[in-house]
């Protein structure tokens, strides 16, 4: 047996992150309560910072080194193009994610005259905010102040009195982040899966810390919980069909045996595990059943985090999967996965034209956004995978904002107000904030001078040069059809009369107005000069095989 080799400083970003995420769990049980958010909110940042140092200079070096320096760990992680990039993207986003967590200014501590134990019982609670307003001298972040209480029970209201912040959210999203970086970047099976863990678990745990609408967020983690185990059950039954086709984990080994093999029966039920059980975590039709439900209910940054972040990992495994372990059976897979990528454009597009929630529509979005970022990934090409690193890229950064964005918005009682209905004329009495949400939502669009466009034009040429003609043309038609729930936003915002109960807009700290800001002007600015990411993505887009 031959001793893995451990080259720290090319794991050095990963290692960052899970370093401290580990130092956050110790801070939990160290720090008195009343300095824990500003330790815990500082270490994320700064750790998510220094990690994105460090993978500027592992990318740096990795330009120059050969393919055995690149393959860390007996081939368990691989340093290639594809998976810096996506651990680059990963970072972006999750840094803006966990400022936005950090917000304190859009959450006040509510409470009401009467609620109700566990029992049934009414208590009569007494102190500030009876009449159900806000208690101005009591801040809070859109987290729970106690995820082990049951939602509306006098425990709860008496933790949120006293000011208590669940700021064990902090470790369990590096932990997240982690998992996902190291997503991307697993030359084996086994390792994809484990990395595959340890990003779902800590995101079931904060799909279910909302601090308002508690069991619609406890609701969103069992679901998530119970079909993400059932994904990760049937990878890991794929995996052992791998195994048996190739008698290895590693996802090379696995493309070079194909190249030979007589019999590749083992081999397509391994390829149709695999990827079902990474189609439920991108959230392809018809695995992504969860994705509505889910981003509605869980709290609005976690949310932004697993519609940008998690995606783009998830994404970048199902490529390295496509690209460097069956590549053999190109011909097999894809009617299959033309159909996928057809239905989830299809289906999600129909879907989002009936929504009525802002939230939900912008679910039902994202999954139509994943069938667009598709066309690409099953497109089995150089320039289908530069032009899919770039859609993502795109995606994941105007994405986090159009779900930062919404949580500004609020109506009478403080909670986040997503009726479609209620943002009548806000784009007229808070030009700001209708001006930034209309970019987000026009380059959803695919329009011109945004990067969605520049997005969806990089994968549907390549696929259009790959052939692919049928994909291409029913991404164009969603995406025109796509166009009209889009604008219908735009023009409630700024040319419908504003309702009797206007909804207030709330102005959030640096922590949550950067980011937004940052995301806007990422998305124009691919919009306008894209050609330094598009070069970046065509330089990166070769597997390490």
């Amino acid at each position: 047996m031959t001793t893995p080799s451990i080259d720290y400083f090319r794991l050095s970003p990963m290692l960052i992150v899970f370093g401290v995420a580990v130092v956050s769990v110790l801070v939990e049980a160290f720090v008195r309560p009343g300095a824990r958010y500003r330790v815990q909110l500082s270490l994320s940042c700064a750790g998510i910072v220094a990690a994105m140092v460090a993978l500027g200079f592992v990318a740096n070096a990795a330009s120059g080194d050969s393919p055995e320096t690149r393959t860390l760990m007996s081939g368990a992680v691989l340093i290639d193009g594809p998976g810096l990039f996506v651990q680059a993207v990963v970072l972006v986003v999750s840094l803006g994610a966990v400022a936005f967590m950090g917000e304190r200014r859009l959450d006040r501590v509510w409470a009401s005259t009467e609620v109700r134990t566990a029992a049934g019982k009414p208590v009569a609670v007494g102190g500030p905010g009876e009449s159900g307003t806000a208690d101005d001298d009591l801040v809070a972040d859109a987290f729970t102040p106690s995820g082990a209480t049951v939602p509306g029970t006098a425990d709860e209201l008496a933790a949120g009195r006293a000011g208590f912040l669940t700021t064990e959210v902090y470790p369990l999203t590096l932990f997240a982040v982690g998992g996902m970086m190291l997503f991307g970047s697993c030359g084996d099976l086994l390792t994809m899966f484990i990395a595959l863990e340890v990003l779902s678990l800590p995101l079931y745990v904060l799909c279910g810390l909302a601090r308002r609408r508690r069991l619609l967020s406890q609701e969103a983690s069992l679901k998530y919980f119970l079909l993400g185990a059932f994904a990760s059950a049937i990878f890991l039954f794929g995996t052992a069909f791998a195994y048996g086709a190739s008698a290895s984990l590693s996802l090379r080994d696995l493309g070079e045996s194909l190249e030979t093999a007589d019999d590749r029966t083992f081999a397509v039920i391994a390829l149709t595990l695999i990827t079902v059980g990474l189609l439920f975590k991108v959230g392809a039709v018809p695995f992504g059943s969860w994705v509505p439900d889910v981003y509605q209910g869980a709290p609005t940054p976690v949310t932004s985090l697993m519609a940008s972040a998690t995606k783009a990992a998830a994404f970048g495994a199902l490529l390295r999967a496509l690209h460097v372990g069956f590549p053999q059976l190109a011909d097999t897979a894809r009617p299959a996965l033309w159909t996928i990528a057809i239905a989830t454009m299809v289906i999600a597009t129909v879907m989002a034209v009936t929504q009525g929630d802002l939230k939900r529509m912008l679910a039902y979005s994202s999954v139509s956004h994943v069938g667009f970022a598709l066309v690409g990934a099953v497109t089995l090409s150089r320039d289908a995978l530069s032009g899919t690193l770039f859609y993502i890229a795109v995606y994941a950064v105007s994405a986090f904002g159009a779900f930062a964005l919404l949580s500004v918005v609020r109506d009478a009682t403080g909670r986040e107000e997503t009726d479609l209905r209620a943002w009548a004329g806000l784009g007229r009495q808070h030009p700001l904030v209708g001006t930034m949400m209309s970019v987000l939502l026009l380059s959803f669009a695919g329009i011109p001078l945004t990067g969605g466009f520049i997005g969806k034009f990089a994968v549907f040429s390549a696929a259009g040069e790959a052939g692919a003609w049928p994909l291409v043309i029913v991404g164009v038609v969603c995406s025109a059809i796509a166009a009209y729930f889009y604008v219908r936003v735009i023009v409630a915002m700024f040319f419908a009369d504003p309702p009797a109960d206007t909804p207030a807009v709330v102005e959030p700290s640096l922590l949550t107005t950067v980011p937004i800001a940052i995301s806007v002007g990422l998305t124009v600015a691919l919009g306008v000069v894209p050609g330094w990411l598009l070069e970046v993505a065509h330089d990166v887009a070769v597997f390490l095989g």
